[in-house]
């Protein structure tokens, strides 16, 4: 087993030999990832094992990264960390992801290879939330230093349009 990761994989010859993939893929390789991040430096830790259960070829592993994603609060980096479990079932149809147990995502296989960064990048973006924000609070409005006065206290400053109907409300004339 080797650090250095293949580009290309065919999962079903993997999963006849019950073979092993751990190794690193760089954050700026996985392209549709990168358009969310603000950094794109940094490593995936990849450890995927290849086999079979019964008749199925299955791949289980898991996907370890810290992603610096935009704060949807105040729009500064914030760190998130990544650590999921992968129990994908490899089919050739439709039919039998249909048929797969329930704990198994389906992973179509339509040729012998494929990228091994596209599984990757799939199950990362799976996890990640849809507004990422910091755990504390990061967005607090700043004090306007130009009013001091609570809007409570406040006058408004123009008349009020609606002072004419107070005179009809006393007098019932209307």
């Amino acid at each position: 087993m080797s650090d250095r990761l293949p580009e290309y994989i065919d999962p079903l010859h993997l999963a006849d030999k019950r073979g092993a993939l751990k190794g690193q893929i760089p954050l700026k390789s996985l392209d549709r990832l990168a358009e969310m991040l603000i950094n794109d430096t940094g490593l995936v830790a990849v450890d995927l094992f290849f086999g079979r259960e019964g008749r199925l070829a299955k791949i289980e592993g898991r996907i370890q990264a810290v992603l610096a994603l935009k704060c949807q609060n105040c729009l500064e980096a914030v760190e998130w960390p990544i650590d999921c479990t992968i129990k994908l079932g490899i089919v050739t149809s439709m039919d039998q992801a249909n048929r797969l147990p329930e704990e198994y995502e389906p992973l179509l296989v339509e040729d012998e290879k494929i990228l091994l960064k596209n599984i990757i990048e799939d199950e990362i973006l799976l996890v990640l939330p849809a507004f990422p924000k910091h755990q504390h609070r990061c967005f607090v409005p700043k004090p306007d230093n130009n009013n001091t006065n609570s809007v409570a206290n406040d006058k408004p400053s123009s008349p009020n349009p609606f002072s004419i109907l107070a005179k009809f409300k006393n007098t019932g004339d209307l």
